[in-house]
Parts: C-alpha cells; sequence; structure tokens
C-alpha cells in the first residue's frame, strides 16, 4: 500500500480553474460596489455644495446665486466672506482634479450643480429660465433649485 501525498495534474488543474471561477465573479461585483460608493459620495457632496449655494445667495447684497459656471468651489465658495467651503469637492466620477459642474440660467434664478455619473461623460446641458435641465437624462447626479426634467 502506497501512502500518496501530492497532487495529480488534473487535480491542480480543476482547482485553478474554480479559482479563476470565483475570481471571474468577484471582479464585476466589486466594480459595481465601488460605483454604488461614488454615487452616494457624490449625492451627499451635492447636497453640501447645494446649501454652500444657498448660503451664498442669503449673504449677498442683493441676493443672487454665483453668477459665473464651472467650478463653482474654487471660483465662490473658498473666497466669500464668510468662507462656505473650505476645500473643493471634486467629483468622484470625473477625471483627477475635475469640481463639480455649477450652471446657472441666463436669468440667474435657477442653478444646477451635478457629477458626470458613471459613464464619465456630461449629459446635463445646463438649466433653462424656465427651470428645467437641459440635455439628456442619463446618469448624471444633480441637484438643483429648479424643476428638474420636464
Amino acid at each position: 500500500m502506497k501512502n500518496r501525498s501530492s497532487f495529480t495534474l488534473i487535480e491542480l488543474l480543476v482547482v485553478i480553474s474554480v479559482i479563476s471561477i470565483i475570481i471571474g465573479v468577484v471582479i464585476p461585483r466589486f466594480k459595481g460596489m465601488q460605483d454604488e460608493a461614488n454615487k452616494a459620495k457624490a449625492k451627499a457632496e451635492l447636497k453640501t455644495l447645494q446649501t454652500a449655494v444657498e448660503s451664498f445667495f442669503i449673504n449677498q447684497t442683493p441676493q443672487e446665486y454665483p453668477a459665473s459656471t464651472g467650478t463653482i468651489c474654487l471660483t465662490y465658495l473658498n473666497s466669500a466672506s464668510p468662507v462656505i467651503v473650505s476645500t473643493p469637492l471634486y467629483d468622484p466620477f470625473a477625471s483627477a482634479g475635475d469640481e463639480y459642474i455649477y450652471e446657472i440660467a441666463p436669468s440667474g434664478s435657477y442653478y444646477v450643480i451635478f457629477s458626470v455619473g458613471p459613464n464619465q461623460s456630461r449629459d446635463i446641458g445646463g438649466v433653462g429660465d424656465d427651470g428645467y435641465l437641459t440635455g439628456n437624462q442619463d446618469d448624471d447626479i444633480y441637484v438643483t433649485n429648479g424643476l428638474g426634467w420636464t
């Protein structure tokens, strides 16, 4: 009677196959979990920015929203007196170092602040004087004082 303590080639191939199947299932789920975490982060930071923009509005004489579009933190909120947001908040879905996007209606009455979302492509064009968003309704994450999509 022989005492075998080594694996055969077939046993090793079966173990390697099982491990690769498990890895193939886990990696896509991890990416999905990462996207969900970034969505939650973006929603929370957008609420913070919305509160900051409303605070900016209240502290202005005459009361008005930040006028320019693009990067709101570096342009307005960091330099406001009193300081509303001390450090810029960066979009987790955008290229490294890109802030959330801020757009204001031509009348200055409505604004939208948004993240480009998981597809990393800007779909919101802005906000109109009627308070409705322009562009394509896709995966962008946003806050607005307007009416949203038509």
